[in-house]
């Protein structure tokens, strides 16, 4: 068996691009989708940042169902996105609104439709939040010069966060969805793991998505069949580093295991809010590709949860303390292993990091036309920044990450990235593109 490696990248970036795993339909001809239009007047800060910050904060805080899981904070957030992106776009008018359309009298200020669109939904979100929003809401009206122009902006804010919410009624979001699985170690299928107490979000499976409407629609391959030697390499793989006593995982290698353990989408939002911000877009730009980066979001994990729970397969400390079960020789059990960090309570195929990370990689390359942009990363758990020269280095050391926290199979963290890729081609083809 030869194990695989990566080499990390920390504050700097010398691997070259690896070629991609397959090639996407539809990329060609989408030159109008990939170049960046940025409009007159920037601000290096603006409402569409600041709420975004203010959103991922007030849905960690929240009991709402899944509100503060990794999987669940980013879906909350692409509810306010796009209702501040049908709101700002309806004043700015460069792009197609997504699903609905507003109308905006002349002069209405972008900054109050953003602040009022990003409120009202978050408020219908996040009841018990109500004090908090409604303090930073008083806050960020105050900064907005007063005026018919901020009152027709608020009109237009408000119409769209109504609109969004009445489009998504009855969509699932933390809907009752029972998981059943067997209370001892069966081969192949996933039970709970050490330190959970029930499976995660089985609900956020079954929402209908934002941008297309079956769950299951990229639905990936099924995992690798247990008699395999593919499935025999995956297994030892991640068995020896992934374990939490690894005497071949380097210490590079651990730091980038715990690096990718924050809170995902904490994480990639200062990403995207740096990114405005260091690229100076304007609100309406912001407006844009955020919409873009959370539709993509909840879409791929979305589809990822729904794998998840259909194949229900068995994750590294359930599958290497019980090897053998599954009749493969060279699988052999080790009682005792435990992986880097606790397990993440929901099945294992395919990796949900992977999955969000191909989506939002796929949208920063197809958005700035290039693969080819420099990215800096921090993480608040290993208190390291890593830097890119390109979205492949970015996306592979997600991968490796994840077999060295011990939490996935190699086959797991290459299809979810494909996933993910798959879902932001989909919505770059056909949202939010620059009116003809």
């Amino acid at each position: 068996m030869t194990l695989q490696t990566w080499k990390p990248s920390i504050r700097r970036a010398a691997m070259p691009a690896k070629k991609e795993e397959e090639e996407m339909n539809g990329l060609k001809g989408m030159t109008a989708v990939a170049t960046l239009l940025i409009a007159p007047a920037a601000m290096a800060q603006n409402a569409v940042t600041e709420w975004n910050a203010i959103a991922i904060t007030e849905a960690r805080a929240s009991a709402a169902p899944g509100s503060a899981t990794p999987g669940g904070t980013g879906v909350y957030v692409a509810y306010m996105q796009l209702a501040v992106y049908n709101a700002v776009n309806a004043i700015d008018g460069r792009f197609e609104p997504y699903k609905y359309s507003l109308t905006a009298p002349a002069g209405a200020s972008a900054d109050a439709a953003a602040v009022e669109a990003a409120y009202r939904t978050l408020r219908y979100l996040l009841p018990d939040r109500v004090m908090s929003l409604d303090a930073e809401y008083v806050s960020a009206l105050a900064a907005i010069p007063g005026g018919q122009d901020k009152t027709n902006g608020q009109g237009v804010g408000l119409a769209s966060a109504n609109a969004l919410i009445a489009l998504r009624a009855g969509d699932g979001r933390g809907a009752n969805v029972p998981y059943a699985f067997p209370s001892s170690p069966v081969p192949g299928v996933w039970i709970l793991t050490p330190g959970a107490t029930a499976p995660q979000t089985p609900w956020l499976g079954q929402m209908r998505p934002f941008t297309f409407d079956d769950p299951a629609q990229f639905l990936p391959e099924p995992p690798l069949d247990l008699l395999s030697k593919a499935w025999a390499d995956d297994y030892n793989q991640v068995k020896a580093l992934g374990a939490i006593n690894s005497t071949v995982r380097t210490s590079a290698q651990t730091e980038i295991a715990l690096f990718w353990t924050e809170h995902t989408t904490a994480q990639y939002g200062r990403l995207l809010r740096r990114t405005a911000t260091d690229l100076n877009l304007s609100l309406a730009d912001t407006a844009r590709l955020f919409a873009m980066a959370y539709a993509a979001h909840a879409d791929s994990l979305i589809g990822c949860y729904n794998a998840k729970y259909i194949f229900g397969f068995w994750r590294p400390v359930t599958a290497i303390r019980n090897g053998g079960i599954d009749d493969n020789p060279e699988t052999i059990a080790d009682p005792n292993w435990t992986p880097l960090t606790v397990t993440p309570p929901h099945p294992e195929y395919p990796s949900a990091h992977s999955c969000l990370t191909g989506s939002l990689a796929e949208i920063f390359k197809i958005y700035f036309g290039s693969p080819n942009l420099h990215i800096s990363i921090d993480s608040t758990v290993t208190g390291t920044t890593h830097d890119y020269d390109n979205v492949h280095e970015w996306q592979t050391e997600v991968e490796f990450a994840r077999i060295y926290v011990g939490f996935h199979y190699h086959h797991s963290v290459v299809q979810g990235g494909v996933l993910g890729r798959k879902v932001a081609h989909y919505v770059m083809q056909n949202y939010f593109q620059p009116v003809q």
